[in-house]
C-alpha cells in the first residue's frame, strides 16, 4: 500500500520533469535553428542584409553564449554596423566590448576599429573649400584622434598600433586645416584679433603641419589690418626664413 502511494506521488513529478526538459530542449531547438556555432556564424556573416546578419549574429550568442564564435559575433556584428554606416551605433558596441574585454587578444582591433569608424563618419571634412569649412563640426576628428592615442598608449606594440600613428598625421592635419578655415572666416568678417589667435594656435598646436605657413601669412595680413607693422614684419620674417617658396592658395573674399 505505501509503495503504491509513493508511485503515485512520484509518477506526476517524474512526468513534469520530463515535460520540463522536453520544453527546454524544444526552446533550445527553436533559439538554435537547428544549426551548430560555426554554421549560425556563416548564415550571419552570408547573410542578404545587414538588419538580418546583425539579429542573427546576436541569436548566436544568446544561443551559444559560451562559443568561441560568440565573442567574434560580436566585432562581425559591430563590423557590418560599420559598413552600412551606422556609425554611432558602431561605436557605441566597441565601447562597450572595450569595457567588457579590456585585455582580450581582439581589444587592440576594437581600438583600431573604433578610430576608424570615426574617420570614415567625418570624410566629408577633407575636401577643401567647396563649402563653408568654418561651420563644420570636427568632434568626430578629434574623436578619431584620441581613440588612436588611447590605442598606442595601451598597445603599443601591436601592428594595430603602428597604423594609428600614421593615421594620426593624416588626422592631424585635417585638424590643423580646420583652424585655419576658422581663422580665415574671421579674418573675411574683420574679427581680426581671433584670426591671430587661431594663427597662433595652429603654428603651437600643430607645427610642421602643411597650414603652418599659411597661418604666419594670414597673421601678418590681419597684423597689418590692424596697423601693427612691427608684428606683421616679424610674422613674414620668420615665414620666409622657414617657408621661402610660400605662395598664398587661400582666398580671402567670400
Amino acid at each position: 500500500m505505501k509503495n503504491t502511494i509513493k508511485l503515485i506521488l512520484i509518477l506526476p513529478m517524474l512526468a513534469l520533469a520530463l515535460s520540463s526538459c522536453f520544453g527546454d530542449e524544444e526552446q533550445r531547438e527553436s533559439i538554435t535553428k537547428g544549426w551548430s556555432p560555426k554554421t549560425f556564424f556563416e548564415q550571419a556573416k552570408n547573410a542578404d542584409s545587414t538588419e538580418e546578419s546583425v539579429e542573427l549574429f546576436e541569436q548566436l550568442q544568446a544561443a551559444y553564449p559560451s562559443s568561441k564564435y560568440s565573442l567574434q559575433s560580436k566585432l562581425e556584428a559591430i563590423y557590418k554596423l560599420y559598413k552600412n554606416q551606422d556609425y554611432d551605433t558602431a561605436i557605441s558596441r566597441l565601447n562597450d566590448y572595450i569595457k567588457l574585454y579590456p585585455e582580450h587578444p581582439s581589444a587592440p582591433y576594437a581600438y583600431y576599429l573604433r578610430g576608424v569608424i570615426s574617420e570614415d563618419k567625418s570624410r566629408f571634412i577633407l575636401d577643401d573649400f567647396l563649402t563653408d569649412s568654418a561651420q563644420r563640426d570636427v568632434d568626430s576628428v578629434r574623436d578619431a584622434f584620441s581613440y588612436y592615442l588611447a590605442l598606442i598608449d595601451k598597445f603599443p606594440n601591436t601592428e594595430y598600433a603602428e597604423e594609428a600613428k600614421e593615421n594620426l598625421v593624416v588626422l592631424r592635419n585635417v585638424l590643423a586645416r580646420h583652424e585655419l578655415f576658422v581663422a580665415i572666416y574671421y579674418t573675411q568678417r574683420d574679427a581680426n584679433i581671433a584670426a591671430v589667435n587661431r594663427a597662433k594656435f595652429i603654428i603651437e598646436k600643430y607645427p610642421n603641419t602643411p597650414s603652418v605657413p599659411a597661418a604666419l601669412h594670414l597673421m601678418a595680413h590681419n597684423y597689418d589690418t590692424m596697423s601693427m607693422s612691427k608684428l606683421a614684419q616679424d610674422a613674414r620674417r620668420v615665414l620666409k626664413q622657414s617657408y621661402p617658396s610660400y605662395e598664398p592658395h587661400y582666398r580671402l573674399d567670400d
